[in-house]
């Protein structure tokens, strides 16, 4: 709770926490409003739509600019209160994360609403009719459904409302993780649409808009959260461990935004075109507003936080510096948001139809070198492949530094299974995966099967939990702390119960492919990406369970193990030989828009990746088999260890007590012979 003698800050008062965030969003709104006037006679004359009114013109970009400043102060709120301050050591939020979780609260009804507007108004946009003149309610939700900007509106809304319902009850900490990512998740949508989903290198363009806009999110989001508790003056506590907590975080969002922003921008349009065209001009724009944001943040480093750390009550450097972040914030939004309503350079060229549908073209059929040398950098798994083997290595060199030795065997496990993933998803394989189902089908066995099997074995979260520091009694909890409540949480305990974790396992595969699910996603690159989602995530539970060193909510006993293990193998050799005998072309209709001239005989595509799927068990049933004969053998030695020491502390009580019963026995039964 707050010390009732800490000082307010002079001249701060809390009134004016909603007039900041109000004016952020205003300032957003009405700078997205004027360049979307600005460019509306160009986007009207690529189009070939008529004017839809002056209502959708400004209105559009005003609502969506405001509405996604709205959806960053949801997060930031989320964020707060998760991760920047702590709880109560009961697990209920403390004075600042509950204010911090109410005001995450409605700014994800403000958000709900904005979204719910953006329907229409995208509907009027899209068809060019004035907002009120032509379009009534009812018809505008049902036609959203035949416009994807419209339809993503559509599920931004829905996704907005469930999370503002679902925190409205939440009072303990356990929850406010899981409403992060669900305020995360309503951003999606947004990073499906719009310029980077369509035309050439759109792969590239909506994976870097997917990783610009989460980060931008975390940045800005958490800067307003912060500036929120900072202007509360004494009814906000814990500013210093936020304020140091949130820097840290700052640096990489800010990295993560950067370098996204680049490749973005690179992939709709020429360096030449950066000044002679107003699509140019807003994306130089919008690198200024960057870059000062980045002299912004290396100030607040340097004496905002510095400040705090050397008296918790100094807060008016934060809050001076962090309200110029805020409107340099709103300005970028605003910029950000008019740059999608103008429209880009026109392509130099035509691109071909397997470019339109998939995002580049291919040399020719996949030969052995073409797979193994003709690479294409996928932006999030394969960056998340480079992370994860060099935080692994840093913890390792953590450990080491202080003298605690980490099994090599383990690092090995975990970078070749980085190697693996990065190799699966941005090689040559990665490549033709989209474009042919025998391809996918190798991808999805490694990412399913064998990746999950070496991360599992690198022992992740054993590592993690060695190399992060404790946080120490009546110290506010940190990563270790989170790591270990996470571990223990029931969502957790569900996942890792070994019937769970083996329907996930396999259902998968007959969900997919046999319930039609394919057939409807295949020509989608958000549902490939949710495809190698799930393919790692049920993977890595399956086998966490079967093989995992980590500790598990749910440990069960090695024959258990083997059991799941030969439970699933015939499930699965059964899908391959189903596969290998179906006659109807899975995503026939998208494979044959690609016009693809050798790749023709879809259906032995097809059989051969049934084939894939039938073989592929082998492998990991030998590595798996591997691992917990090992395993098992090490548990019993374990055991036969500590009855060694326990015998050697009580002179072999036990096995005195084991055999005077034995002589007793003897001695009874001898009368009766």
């Amino acid at each position: 709770m707050t010390s009732p003698g800490a000082p307010a800050v002079s001249g701060v008062r809390t009134s004016a926490v909603w007039p900041v965030l109000v004016g952020v969003g205003v300032l957003a709104g009405l700078i997205a409003a004027w360049i979307g006037a600005l460019a509306l006679a160009d986007a009207l004359t690529a189009t070939g739509l008529p004017n839809p009114g002056p209502i959708t013109t400004y209105g559009l970009p005003f609502v969506r600019a405001a509405g996604e400043i709205a959806a960053v102060v949801a997060v930031g709120a989320f964020l707060f209160a998760a991760f920047l301050v702590p709880p109560q050591a009961n697990g209920v939020l403390d004075v600042s994360g509950y204010r911090a979780l109410r005001l995450g609260s409605a700014a994800s009804a403000v958000w709900t609403v904005c979204a719910a507007l953006l329907v229409p108004l995208t509907v009027s946009d899209v068809s060019g009719q004035p907002l009120l003149d032509h379009l009534s309610p009812t018809d505008v939700w049902s036609v959203a459904s035949l416009i994807d900007t419209a339809g993503a509106w559509r599920w931004t809304a829905i996704l907005a409302a469930a999370v503002t319902i679902a925190s409205l009850p939440v009072l303990r900490w356990g929850w406010t993780p899981v409403l992060l990512a669900g305020s995360m998740l309503t951003l999606v949508p947004l990073a499906l649409t719009g310029h980077s989903s369509a035309g050439g290198a759109h792969d590239l363009a909506t994976n870097s808009l997917f990783i610009h806009l989460m980060a931008a999110a975390l940045w800005a989001g958490g800067l307003l959260a912060l500036l929120v508790h900072a202007l509360r003056g004494q009814l906000g506590e814990h500013t210093a461990l936020a304020a140091r907590r949130f820097s840290a975080m700052a640096l990489w969002c800010y990295v993560a935004m950067a370098l996204s922003g680049v490749i973005n921008a690179l992939v709709r349009i020429q360096p030449a075109d950066l000044v002679r065209t107003p699509y140019g001009l807003l994306v130089v724009a919008k690198m200024v507003a960057l870059g000062l944001l980045g002299v912004l943040g290396w100030a607040q480093r340097r004496s905002g936080v510095a400040a705090l750390q050397a008296d918790p009550h100094a807060r008016r450097p934060l809050i001076r510096l962090a309200l110029g972040e805020a409107a340099l914030f709103g300005a970028t939004f605003g910029i950000a948001v008019g740059l999608g309503r103008t429209p880009p350079p026109p392509e130099t060229r035509v691109p071909s139809a397997t470019e339109v549908a998939i995002g580049y073209d291919f040399s020719g059929p996949p030969t052995v070198a073409r797979v193994l040398f003709d690479w294409r950098f996928d932006l999030i798994f394969g960056t998340a492949a480079i992370i994860g083997a060099v935080v692994y290595l840093l913890a390792v060199r953590r450990l080491r530094k202080r003298g605690d030795a980490w099994p090599v065997g383990r690092t090995a496990a975990w970078l070749l299974g980085c190697a693996t993933l990065l190799f699966t998803t941005s090689s040559g394989l990665g490549r033709y995966m989209p474009a042919m189902f025998s391809m996918h089908m190798i991808a999805h066995m490694l990412l399913s099967m064998l990746v999950p099997i070496l991360l599992v074995l690198g022992a992740p979260v054993t590592l993690a939990l060695r190399a992060l520091p404790a946080a120490g009694r009546g110290a506010a909890p940190g990563p270790r702390e989170w790591l270990l409540t996470a571990l223990h949480s029931p969502v957790s305990k569900v996942l890792t119960q070994p019937v769970v974790a083996t329907v996930l396992f396999v259902a998968g595969f007959y969900g997919l492919y046999f319930g039609g699910i394919f057939d409807a996603a295949v020509s989608n690159h958000a549902a490939h990406l949710l495809m190698n989602v799930h393919f790692l995530v049920s993977g890595y539970l399956f086998y966490w369970v079967v093989i995992g060193v980590d500790p598990t909510p749910r440990p069960i006993p090695h024959l258990a193990k083997m059991g799941m293990v030969f439970a699933s193998l015939p499930l699965h050799a059964f899908f391959g030989v189903v596969m290998m005998g179906m006659q109807t072309v899975l995503g026939a209709t998208f494979y044959r828009s690609l016009q693809l001239p050798w790749h023709t005989d879809l259906i032995g595509d097809q059989h051969l990746g049934g084939g894939i799927a039938w073989a592929a068990g082998e492998v990991p049933l030998v590595i798996v088999m591997l691992a917990l004969l090992i395993q098992w053998r090490r548990s019993d030695q374990r055991t036969a260890k500590r009855l060694d020491r326990a015998a050697d502390r009580d002179d072999n009580a036990e096995l005195a007590a084991y055999n005077a019963m034995l002589a007793e026995m003897a001695r009874r039964d001898k009368p009766a012979d």
